[in-house]
């Protein structure tokens, strides 16, 4: 199983559009949420509880029955459109997979 974790920062804005950003992240997180593909066994996204200082602003994560299966995701065209969402409105993204 591959699992992937993804984790990003906005980029910093003031008034107006650091809540449209907000918006858009909060839209393309909830369509990646929403996704339903081939090997898929987890999916979650969240925004940051603000629990502790210094945390990004935002994460998903996803488990896949195969490398293969990832692969998939990592090229599916409607999920594609939610990451270019996020990436135009992140200052620093990060991910990983690694094997479970």
């Amino acid at each position: 199983m591959i699992r992937n974790v993804v984790m990003g920062r906005l980029r910093a804005a003031e008034g107006e559009q650091a809540t449209q950003d907000r918006a858009r992240l909060e839209g393309a997180l909830a369509g990646i949420a929403a996704l339903d593909l081939p090997g898929c066994l987890a999916n979650h996204t969240g925004l940051d509880a603000g629990l502790r200082d210094g945390g990004w602003d935002f994460a998903i994560t996803n488990d896949w029955a195969t490398a293969e299966d990832y692969r998939g995701y990592d090229v599916d065209a409607e999920h594609n459109v939610h990451r270019a969402e996020i990436g135009a409105v992140a200052e620093q993204i990060a991910r990983v997979q690694f094997e479970i």
